[in-house]
């Protein structure tokens, strides 16, 4: 059975890298607590496409 509870899986993708067209998409995927943070996250998050730290927001 599946487990019950607040936690839920996201997707942080990069929001630099769509205007400089560089080629790819860098995505992370972690979790967070729905109860806690409703709110969508955002981290800076290492960009092996750019090769530097970028703001990755939370994706649907």
């Amino acid at each position: 059975m599946a487990k019950k509870g607040n936690r839920v899986q996201v997707i942080l993708e990069c929001t630099e890298q769509k205007d400089s067209g560089v080629p790819g998409i860098s995505r992370y995927i972690t979790t967070k607590n729905r109860k806690n943070t409703p709110a969508r996250i955002e981290r800076k998050k290492y960009n092996p496409f750019l090769k530097r730290v970028t703001l990755h927001k939370e994706i649907k």
